[in-house]
C-alpha cells in the first residue's frame, strides 16, 4: 500500500506558482535552503524580457511590478505602472521625455525638435509655462503652432506700426523670423524690399508716411518724386528723363555716381566704342543743363571747323553742326 502511494505521488505534476507558461528552471532563483529567492545563485536575465532593468528600475523591489507570482502578468508599459500626471496632454509614451535614470527632463530643446514646433531663437529661453498654461503646471496642452496663437496680445498692442489699423498680416513670420531673439531691428525681415545701402539708414515712417504699412509703393519714384522734380544737373523733368530711377541710379547713400547704360542702346554710344572713357561729365556733350535733348558734337576732341571742312570736302549735305554730325555718324564711327 505504501509503495502504491509513493508511485502515485511520483507520477503527479506539481503546478508552478508562477503559472503554467513559466519555463525558467527553479534552480535559477531557488536553492535547497528554501523557496525564498536565493540571491547568491540568482541568475535570471531580465534583459531578455519586455522590460530590461536599467536606471531606477534596478533598485526597486520586485513586488512593486510583480504583484503576483505569475510573472507574465507584470506590465511593461510606463503608464501601466506610473500615473499620468500630465493627464494625456503629451501622450502616453513616457520615454519621449523621461528615461529610467530619472524623471527630470534636461533636454527640452532636443525633444521639441521632434515636435510640431521646434524651439529656435527667443523660444529657446522661454519658460514652458509661457506657452503651456495650466493650473497644475503639469499639463502641456498645445495652444497652437502659429505665432498668433501665443502672440495675439503683442499683435493687438503694436503702435509703431499699428498692425490692426495697418492691416498687417497676423502671420508674424512674414516679417519676424522665428530664429530671431527680438521683434525689431536686425530681427525684422524686410526681404520683400531689401533695405540696403542708402535705404539701410532710413526710419520706417520715411517711406510709410500714411500710418498704413501696407500701402507703401516699391517703385523709386513714389518716394523720390521730389528728388526727380528738383534735379538740375541734369534737369530730369525738362529733359524728359524716365521716372524709373534704377536705369541710372543705385541705392548708394547718395545719388552719385549715376550711369545711364541705356544711352548706348537708345542714343549715341558713350560707354562703348571710340567715345568710351573720352568724357567725365554729362555737360561735356549736353551743354544746356536745362534740356538734355540738346547736345553738342563739335566742342570736344579734335573737332574744329577748318579740319572738319577739309575732311568733309565734297560730301553732299555736309554742315558743321551737331545735328548734321549725328545724322551721318549715329554710332560715332568715322565711316
Amino acid at each position: 500500500m505504501i509503495l502504491f502511494i509513493v508511485l502515485y505521488l511520483s507520477n503527479q505534476k506539481t503546478e508552478s506558482p508562477h503559472g503554467s507558461e513559466f519555463k525558467v528552471s527553479c534552480k535559477t532563483c531557488h536553492s535547497a535552503k528554501g523557496w525564498q529567492l536565493d540571491k547568491e545563485i540568482y541568475s535570471f536575465d531580465h534583459s531578455k524580457t519586455k522590460l530590461p532593468l536599467t536606471g531606477q528600475h534596478t533598485e526597486i523591489n520586485c513586488r512593486l511590478c510583480h504583484k503576483t507570482l505569475i510573472f507574465s502578468a507584470a506590465k511593461s508599459e510606463c503608464n501601466q505602472c506610473h500615473n499620468d500626471i500630465h493627464q494625456n496632454s503629451v501622450g502616453l509614451d513616457c520615454s519621449r521625455c523621461h528615461t529610467p535614470e530619472s524623471w527630470l527632463v534636461n533636454n527640452i530643446t532636443d525633444i521639441h525638435r521632434t515636435s510640431r514646433f521646434p524651439l529656435v531663437g527667443a523660444h529657446v529661453t522661454a519658460e514652458c509655462i509661457q506657452c503651456h498654461k495650466s493650473e497644475s503646471l503639469l499639463r502641456f496642452d498645445v495652444p497652437g503652432v502659429n505665432c498668433i496663437d501665443c502672440h495675439r496680445e503683442d499683435y493687438m498692442a503694436t503702435t509703431s506700426p499699428n498692425h490692426v489699423q495697418s492691416g498687417i498680416s497676423d502671420e508674424c513670420s512674414t516679417c519676424h523670423p522665428v530664429n530671431s531673439l527680438q521683434w525689431t531691428g536686425a530681427g525684422f525681415n524686410h526681404n520683400f524690399f531689401p533695405l540696403t545701402q542708402g535705404h539701410a539708414m532710413l526710419k520706417c515712417n520715411d517711406c510709410h508716411t500714411t500710418g498704413n504699412y501696407t500701402d507703401a509703393k516699391s517703385d523709386c519714384y513714389s518716394c523720390h518724386a521730389v528728388d526727380y522734380n528738383n534735379a538740375v544737373n541734369p534737369n530730369h523733368k525738362t529733359s524728359g528723363f524716365p521716372t524709373t530711377c534704377t536705369q541710372c541710379h543705385t541705392t548708394n547713400p547718395d545719388w552719385k555716381p549715376a550711369s545711364y547704360p541705356q544711352h548706348d542702346a537708345r542714343e549715341f554710344p558713350i560707354y562703348s566704342g571710340k567715345h568710351r572713357g573720352q568724357w567725365n561729365n554729362c555737360n561735356e556733350c549736353h551743354t544746356n543743363l536745362s534740356n538734355y535733348s540738346v547736345y553738342s558734337c563739335i566742342t570736344c576732341h579734335e573737332h574744329n571747323k577748318p579740319d572738319m571742312d577739309s575732311k568733309h570736302s565734297g560730301r553732299p549735305g555736309y554742315s558743321y553742326n551737331s545735328v548734321a554730325c549725328y545724322t551721318c555718324h549715329p554710332r560715332g564711327n568715322a565711316d
